[in-house]
């Protein structure tokens, strides 16, 4: 398996949507990454796997605003950026999706979906029934169908939850959504749901990258693999090039595969 540091080469835009170059990060004396090359082009899904302390979520941590690299550059749309907060990295078109979802179970479908950026009318008065209608609209654009909008996220699925949270995102027109181990803890028939939800957003020409430890699930919708071991990339790989068993091994001994 070549190592393909597709992300290192050529110019910013490229066809990329997002490049990230020669990233160092450290934590007092541990280094987190060393001269990491991270690259999205338009309307992709990526699959960014490896190993617990691999460096997966430093990095992603990065690119949503939350830790700032020591060293390298990024580029979004062909623009060197500073990200220096969450809210700069949203204001960009990045979203993240964590585990935990960031849901209010106790809450409403169309409170969750518009939680922080709620429509109001005259006078800052929410409008919940527009609210209810947007939330349903976009929910249905993803192919899920909830009957009661007024359900409160508590009463949902796994993959129906994940489904509101990507709804949030595809609302407020991401340009890239990162999604953190999404399909963790749900069903065959849940995770397929929330696979083809990642479809629907790349078919709405959103990027994304798929953080997973199930190589099996990333393999049915991932376009490319990320690899990376010890805060350092070790394989950037075309789908079409590669194979579960070669990922699984190159994640299992943490270098490239001796021919």
């Amino acid at each position: 398996m070549a190592d393909g540091r597709s992300a290192s080469t050529g110019n910013p835009d490229d066809g990329y949507l997002v490049r990230m170059i020669g990233i160092d990060k450290y934590f007092g004396r541990v280094c987190a990454l060393s001269g990491v090359d991270f690259g999205v082009k338009h309307s992709e899904i990526v699959s960014l796997v490896g190993d617990n302390g691999a460096g997966k979520s430093t990095l992603i941590k990065i690119l949503s605003g939350f830790h700032r690299a020591d060293k390298g550059e990024i580029y979004f749309e062909g623009k060197k950026i500073h990200l220096g907060s969450p809210r700069d990295a949203k204001n960009l078109g990045i979203e993240t999706v964590y585990q935990e979802q960031a849901l209010a179970p106790h809450v409403s479908i169309p409170r969750n979906v518009f939680m922080g950026r709620e429509i109001t009318k005259a006078l800052g008065i929410m409008d919940g029934r527009r609210m209810i209608a947007e939330s349903m609209k976009t929910l249905e654009k993803l192919g899920l169908r909830i009957k009661d909008s007024r359900a409160m996220v508590e009463q949902l699925s796994g993959g129906q939850r994940q489904g509101v949270a990507i709804a949030r995102v595809l609302y407020f027109k991401a340009k890239l959504v990162i999604l953190d181990e999404p399909t963790i803890a749900l069903s065959v028939k849940e995770s397929q749901q929330v696979m083809d939800f990642m479809q629907q957003l790349r078919g709405e020409g959103i990027s994304v990258v798929f953080i997973t430890h199930n190589l099996f699930h990333a393999f049915q919708i991932a376009e490319r693999f990320v690899v990376l071991a010890r805060g350092e990339l070790l394989a950037d790989v075309e789908r079409k090039d590669t194979s579960v068993e070669r990922l699984s091994q190159l994640i299992i001994t943490g270098r490239q595969e001796v021919k």
